[in-house]
């Protein structure tokens, strides 16, 4: 006999029942084991990413079931807006999307509709077949799924900034998610996130999703300026990436260990250079 089995809570009742921002870092590496070590950290949410990151199908599969037993809410960022990709998604079990480059509120609305079943929208049926229902061992799972389910929408160019109200207003997006990264690019000023027309930008765009009700959230690795969004009033941050904490920390590890001065061997003649 079928077991019931209860979708886990997602991101949107988290943000919502959240007394301080929520932190967390982002899962680049494609790797389950590595998603498993972030999911223990602590922090209250990890984002998969399939847009800069090798992933595919069943290295997301794989993640998400190692993250499953841990207090850490998983979000997937898919490589673009694409129903088909979403559809595919939702089946192996993501529950929470990050929607990258939206740019309009027609983005924001096929955001939106590619998340939820008709006549509401256009994903795919397919659940008796899907991780997503348990394979149909989560009662009223077509009933519910939307329940279960969020979109956060990714603000990341000057278009979306200037299209930002109406974005936000689209019913049905959880929350608004500003990337400085492209934003800076957009502005002419690549590399430059923290560059003070950005950083404005970015300020700016929190008090503009906030003035709707709505979670925002913001990218930020920098110490200094995580503090300066959450200061501003974001509702959700990242501060770190797996791929990133393991490049700075061997670099301090070869830095700490390998100098000629002090390790040269016992007895053997120092180099020398000409």
């Amino acid at each position: 006999m079928p077991v019931p089995v209860n979708a886990v809570t997602g991101f949107s009742a988290a943000l919502a029942d959240a007394t301080r921002p929520l932190v967390g870092m982002w899962a680049c590496s494609g790797s389950p084991l590595v998603a498993e070590i972030c999911a223990g950290s602590g922090l209250d949410w990890l984002l998969i990413d399939a847009e800069h990151s090798p992933n595919g199908l069943e290295s997301l599969l794989a993640q998400l079931q190692a993250v499953a037993g841990y207090p850490i809410v998983p979000v997937v960022r898919p490589p673009v807006l694409d129903p088909v990709i979403i559809k595919q998604y939702l089946d192996l079990g993501a529950q929470n999307l990050l929607i990258p480059m939206v740019d309009t509120a027609d983005d924001a609305r096929l955001a939106v509709s590619s998340i939820h079943y008709p006549p509401r929208g256009m994903r795919g049926v397919g659940s008796a077949l899907a991780r997503a229902s348990r394979w149909n061992r989560i009662d009223n799972y077509l009933d519910r799924a939307g329940d279960f389910l969020s979109v956060t929408v990714q603000i990341e160019s000057t278009t979306a900034v200037a299209n930002l109200r109406d974005i936000t207003a689209v019913d049905g997006v959880s929350a608004v998610f500003i990337g400085p990264s492209d934003l800076a690019a957009s502005m002419g000023l690549l590399g430059q996130q923290d560059h003070p027309d950005v950083v404005d930008v970015v300020e700016r765009c929190i008090r503009t999703v906030a003035s709707f009700g709505k979670p925002v959230g913001v990218n930020a690795f920098a110490e200094p300026l995580a503090r300066r969004y959450l200061a501003a009033g974001a509702d959700f941050i990242l501060v770190g990436a797996d791929v990133a904490l393991l490049a700075r920390g061997s670099e301090q590890l070869a830095t700490a260990y390998i100098n000629d001065a002090e390790n040269t061997r016992p007895g053997s003649a120092p180099t020398q250079s000409y």
